[in-house]
């Protein structure tokens, strides 16, 4: 790349396009002072405002801005000119997971298992974020030059919100959760969970488990969760692709289930075996950063050494901070980047998620909502069919006494045995009761 014929933009001289998308191209860059390597997306705004896909860019952008996790595309900053919106990331040499499972065909348990542990530590971190992806696939997790996973492409993915529920049907099909197909109400994780299955028995066969040319024929494949598991997986591994693929979603695994199964405990690396998120870190504590790389910083600009290790523990957003990670993420050995060092401290954890929401809050506007359904001309027997299903899948009890179909009481009753020093039995019972209450309104036709 010649800096001398180069287009600039910002700091960062133009190269070779790297490919090209529906609003633009991805272009090779190197920036002018570290020399680092970076892929730039160059959205054009008119092709944004004819396509209508305002929303989708700035979710993504917003989303993606307060990201640093090692198994997340990282992005550095966005330069906005009247014309176009250039979007700075990390530049991934290793090419899509897709292409990676077609050349080689089904791989080993071993290789298998490390992929899905990065996938799904990014997912976790991504979720206490409460961001829901929506399209995980193999087209979408890139693999940098060391073959480690990078969730990328954020466009459909959404922020959740306590009393909502999402309802948009996304992502590709052979992905997609029973629930989503349906056009039923889901909260988000179990979506992403659900794809994560998909995506490890596609590592371990070489195959998806459902698939089918007519797309009605494989949402049927899909709703009925019949699929084979190939005789040469170990029990464990079988075990897990079985939670993991389950059509209920109140019954599939959790991450944090996910992480105590003792097939994703094989050779977990050190720097995965903690939530990427500790509520228990200080505020006041300090984070190590690398001191070479800061050397390196310092010496290539006129600012101290000092100043900038302030301005990284400050979190701030300037050239000199961007500078220092895009000469970490190249030079740093992987292993070494530890999630707690990766991540902003709590302090400012909470902050960034009250600026995500704030800035995604500005795009969905809040409406009308009965359990979760933002719709007011929802019918109340698609409501209720949904508690029944609940309460017949947790075995809990309807109060017969309920006043009317607006308002259900749903019991609980858990019973102990107790043993004393005469080896007489005591039955101890606990009875939590839960009221929904439906309230139907009044809508006003001028």
């Amino acid at each position: 790349m010649d800096n001398k014929i180069g287009i600039k933009i910002g700091p960062y001289y133009l190269g070779k396009t790297l490919g090209i998308g529906s609003f633009g191209k991805v272009k090779l860059a190197k920036h002018e002072v570290c020399g680092q390597k970076v892929a730039i997306k160059v959205l054009n705004r008119k092709k944004i405002n004819f396509l209508k896909m305002g929303e989708k860019i700035v979710r993504e952008i917003n989303i993606l801005k307060f990201f640093i996790h090692p198994h997340i595309i990282r992005l550095f900053e966005v330069i906005n000119t009247p014309s176009d919106i250039f979007v700075i990331t990390e530049y991934i040499t290793g090419g899509e997971l897709f292409n990676y499972i077609v050349e080689r065909g089904r791989l080993s348990e071993e290789e298998s298992r490390r992929f899905f542990q990065q996938i799904i530590s990014g997912i976790e971190y991504c979720h206490q974020y409460k961001v829901v992806h929506r399209d995980l696939k193999p087209e979408n997790l890139l693999l940098d030059m060391h073959l480690n996973i990078k969730i990328a492409d954020f466009g459909l993915s959404n922020i959740m919100q306590d009393g909502f529920f999402l309802k948009t049907s996304c992502g590709s099909p052979n992905y997609a959760a029973p629930e989503v197909i349906s056009g039923k109400p889901y909260i988000g994780p179990e979506v992403d969970i659900w794809s994560c299955g998909i995506i490890l028995y596609a590592l371990l066969c070489g195959i998806l488990p459902f698939d089918d040319e007519s797309i009605p024929k494989l949402f049927k494949k899909i709703k009925s969760g019949i699929y084979a598991i190939p005789y040469y997986l170990t029990d464990s591994c079988k075990d897990l692709i079985s939670k993991l693929l389950v059509t209920n979603p109140l019954n599939r695994i959790t991450v944090k289930n996910i992480r105590e199964h003792r097939w994703f405990q094989i050779r977990l690396p050190k720097y995965l075996l903690f939530s990427p998120v500790k509520k228990s870190v200080n505020s006041k504590e300090i984070l190590a950063f690398n001191d070479s790389i800061i050397q390196t910083v310092a010496l290539k600009t006129t600012y101290g050494k000092k100043f900038l290790l302030l301005m990284l523990q400050r979190n701030e957003k300037n050239f000199l901070t961007i500078m220092y990670y895009l000469i970490r993420e190249n030079v740093t050995p992987f292993d070494m980047i530890i999630i707690e060092n990766s991540c902003v401290n709590y302090k400012d954890q909470k902050k960034n998620k009250k600026i995500v929401s704030e800035q995604i809050d500005k795009i969905n506007h809040k409406k009308d909502w009965s359990l979760g359904i933002k719709n007011i001309f929802c019918n109340i027997a698609e409501i209720l069919f949904e508690i029944h299903r609940a309460v017949r899948v947790l075995e809990w009890k309807y109060n017969a006494n309920s006043s009317n179909s607006f308002h259900v009481i749903v019991i609980n009753q858990s019973v102990w045995n107790k043993k004393n020093k005469l080896k007489k039995k005591y039955f101890l019972s606990r009875i939590n009761k839960i009221g929904i209450q439906l309230y139907k309104k009044k809508i006003v036709i001028f």
